[in-house]
């Protein structure tokens, strides 16, 4: 949790940025002050850590026998929805009516807050699986639904280590299974996009099904890192066309991975009216 050193800090969050580096999208003028932390110290974080707790360890049983990850799922799901539903923030997607969901896609999300993933269980209308790093396994509860849920975990220091679960992604892409990734690898510390993983779209030209470019705004303006002061403010999943990867083979990584970035920083620096609000 981060101290609050001045008198400044509580006024406004976003004081600790020069203005040269503000967060992309905060709102022009919004106070977070003592009133906004104290609600998310007793009230929001208390609620969201209950919610995981509980639903985590009422999934557990069921995940022993669901093969499919079906019921993994909708507990999933449900976590999330209390979490955005407790948090008030409205939220608009654009631009997801135009994928053919039914297909097997590979989205490419850009990682700014913890938030990203109930947000996107929540507004990604099918079954998914997600890549994630080895070291969230660590975590009670979470690593548990984790690993029972058939998540794809990557060992990013000894990726060795990490053939099985990514053969096993690549069948269940070409079986039909969506697959979220992260191509950054983590959360971005200060609210704009960083490079991304070399090999992070090894999984999408292997199976070779399209990406679709994803980009979360406010998430990182509600919840950073390092802090447990969750905001509430309007957010929007911004979604872009489906790029091709029929034909790529992997010396073509790097083109795939510049052309995705490309796609995912127009829709994440463009401006909306979430962002205006």
């Amino acid at each position: 949790m981060q101290e609050v050193n001045s008198s400044a800090e509580v006024e406004q969050d976003s004081v600790r940025l020069s203005p040269a580096r503000q967060s992309p999208h905060a709102i022009p003028g919004k106070k977070y002050g003592w009133p906004s932390r104290l609600r998310s110290y007793l009230i929001l974080d208390p609620l969201i850590w209950l919610y995981t707790l509980v639903l985590g360890l009422l999934a557990l049983p069921g995940g022993l026998f669901d093969r499919s990850g079906q019921r993994l799922h909708w507990f999933s799901r449900a976590w999330s929805w209390l979490i955005m539903k407790t948090i008030l923030s409205p939220v608009k997607v654009i631009g997801l009516e135009k994928i053919d969901t039914s297909k097997s896609h590979v989205y490419a999300v850009n990682h700014a807050s913890a938030m990203d993933i109930p947000f996107l269980y929540v507004h990604l209308p099918f079954q998914f699986r997600i890549v994630f790093k080895k070291e969230l396994l660590s975590y009670p509860v979470v690593g548990w639904q984790l690993k029972r849920s058939g998540q794809v975990c990557i060992d990013q220091q000894k990726p060795t280590n990490s053939i099985a679960a990514i053969r096993s992604a690549v069948k269940s892409l070409k079986a039909g299974m969506p697959l979220v990734i992260f191509p950054e690898g983590g959360r971005t510390p200060d609210g704009e996009i960083k490079p991304f993983l070399p090999g992070a779209f090894f999984l999408a030209i292997k199976a070779q099904v399209d990406i679709v470019p994803v980009a979360l705004i406010g998430t990182y303006e509600i919840l950073p890192m390092d802090t447990y002061h969750i905001k509430s403010r309007p957010l929007e999943m911004r979604v872009g066309e489906p790029i091709s990867t029929a034909g790529v083979t992997m010396r073509d990584t790097e083109a795939v991975s510049a052309k995705v970035r490309k796609a995912i920083e127009a829709l994440y620096y463009a401006e909306g009216p979430a962002v205006q609000a």
